[in-house]
């Protein structure tokens, strides 16, 4: 009797995850992103988005069908993109906890919005994992004062644990509005929240940056 070929399903695969291989996006992580972008209307049409962590690269495509051709993406991330990705978005191979001369240059601003999805290594240790996190999320943050425009938007993710008030607080300092939003789309067991970070503040020495005619 001929035998029935059967595929072994991904314990991990759900609704997102097939929905995002049907629309050819590389993971669901999309998702997350587009709840934001639907409830904030963060991204608009002819912006530059910094993307941090842009692998496996779901979040660049997206947002370069929302900037469009006359907008710029710029994606930077330790890992390979191995994607075909539209002519007006970069793509940086670098890490940005020690970016080089060369790729510090390249990832300058000044940006209408920063986004960081980026995430740890985990190693299953709660305690570690939250500070990975923050560090990463610290970093980001950090590019964010420098490079976005007066105005300008943040959206980072991070892993909840203690000193997530402290973070929000340092996103306070530097942005008129500041909101927590934890996407439908994410996993149930995940620990994620999103900080999104509104209209930047133009106050000297806090977070001033150069527009360059970006409006």
């Amino acid at each position: 009797m001929k035998q029935k070929k059967t595929t072994k399903k991904n314990r991990w695969d759900d609704h997102y995850t097939l929905k995002a291989r049907k629309e050819k996006y590389p993971a669901r992580s999309v998702y997350k992103l587009e709840e934001i972008q639907n409830k904030y209307h963060v991204i608009k049409k002819g912006h530059r988005v910094l993307d941090l962590g842009c692998a496996p690269g779901s979040w660049l495509l997206y947002t370069a069908d929302i900037v469009g051709s006359k907008g710029n993406v710029v994606g930077i991330d330790k890992k390979p993109i191995t994607i075909n990705i539209p002519p007006h978005v970069n793509i940086i191979s670098d890490n940005i906890m020690s970016l080089g001369e060369k790729n510090a240059a390249a990832v300058a601003g000044p940006f209408h919005v920063v986004l960081s999805d980026m995430a740890p290594s985990t190693t299953g240790n709660k305690t570690v994992d939250e500070a990975r996190s923050l560090s990463l999320c610290e970093a980001a943050l950090e590019i964010a004062k420098k490079q976005l425009i007066p105005g300008g938007a943040f959206i980072c993710k991070i892993f909840q644990g203690g000193d997530i008030k402290l973070f929000t607080d340092a996103v306070r300092v530097c942005f008129s509005t500041v909101k927590i939003f934890k996407p439908k789309s994410s996993r149930k067991a995940s620990k994620e929240i999103f900080i999104i970070g509104f209209r930047k503040k133009q106050e000297e020495n806090i977070c001033q940056v150069t527009a360059n005619g970006l409006q």
